[in-house]
């Protein structure tokens, strides 16, 4: 039922998706441009270097050379792009400065531009609620503004250790994987072993912070008292919910591959927002449900707790009166 009632208030929420695409795109441009502007003079170095284009000379020759069966210069190329390769490697140890200095860049700008993308998610997950329980369509630009307190407190905690452990996993992981098992393992099984472990490393997080949004929106608590509540699984059926987000993202991944496959990337521009939009209800709905509070699925149906105890005689034949 959690799924049914996902769907049906992420459709009734769809608009926020053009909002979130709009916001992203934005966050994505000034990234995207502060990160050309720091990293295009070195990285127009290394293009401009002789190694270099002797190294992408080289493979463009081996290709040629192998689509038009020349085979016997195959040797003398591949020998020229190692010597090239080599000469590039050295090129690059020259350059260590410059690298750190890069990835230091690389690495900021990336913590920014996720912390700005969880604003917009704050705001996202509080115009849903808003909906949910009032009907009411709150502005985008509005809640988040209204939110920016709450939500830049809930972001400085939640987006550092987002980015330590998903980099602790995926690091781990691709050594494990791809520098490991490869060994007596064929690259293509490797490949899915690491998609496999990404999904399931990925749901397992998205379980013990599912409630942290919606305590703190919702549930209208403090910072402190939202990350206990989050991380504390009482009788908060912890396997059933990692479940449905394992479900859920491989839905989601499956969606994307989708749409950059079949319309060449154009379709992402709603995928991926999109996902943001469906996991925030899932999240939402969930906690709604675990906590028998009423909410609204669409602006028809109304989705009430289930009466844990037996109606008397008189309650049965009186019906519902709410």
């Amino acid at each position: 039922m959690k799924f049914k009632h996902t769907f049906n208030v992420f459709v009734d929420n769809f608009s926020i998706t053009y909002k979130q695409l709009l916001y992203r795109l934005i966050i994505g441009v000034i990234c995207g441009a502060i990160i050309f502007a720091g990293l295009s003079p070195f990285i127009r170095g290394l293009l401009n270097s002789d190694s270099l284009n002797r190294v992408l000379g080289g493979i463009k020759n081996f290709l040629i050379s192998l689509l038009n069966g020349d085979i016997n210069d195959l040797g003398s190329i591949s020998h020229k792009i190692k010597e090239a390769y080599a000469e590039f490697l050295v090129l690059l140890e020259t350059k260590t400065t410059q690298i750190t200095l890069s990835i230091i860049l690389l690495v900021a700008v990336y913590a920014v531009g996720k912390w700005f993308a969880g604003l917009g998610n704050y705001a996202t997950a509080a115009v849903i609620n808003d909906k949910m329980a009032l009907r009411a369509e709150s502005p985008f630009l509005s809640t988040l503004i209204k939110n920016l307190k709450e939500a830049t407190l809930y972001n400085l905690i939640y987006v550092p250790l987002t980015i330590v452990y998903d980099a602790l996993i995926g690091i781990a992981m691709f050594y494990f994987i791809f520098y490991l098992l490869k060994v007596f393992l064929p690259f293509f099984v490797c490949l899915f072993l690491f998609v496999v472990v990404i999904v399931v490393a990925n749901a397992f997080k998205m379980t013990f912070t599912a409630d942290w949004l919606p305590a703190l929106i919702r549930g209208k608590m403090g910072q402190k008292a939202s990350f206990v509540y989050t991380f504390a699984r009482k009788g908060k059926n912890t396997m059933n919910v990692f479940s449905n987000f394992v479900i859920l993202l491989l839905i989601i991944f499956g969606l994307n591959v989708a749409a950059l496959i079949c319309t060449l990337g154009v379709g992402m521009l709603i995928t991926v927002p999109a996902s943001f939009v469906i996991i925030l209800s899932f999240e939402l709905v969930n906690y709604y449900d675990r906590e028998e509070i009423k909410y609204f699925e669409d602006k028809n149906s109304v989705v009430k707790p289930l009466k844990e105890s037996t109606p008397t005689r008189e309650e049965f034949f009186r019906g519902d009166e709410d």
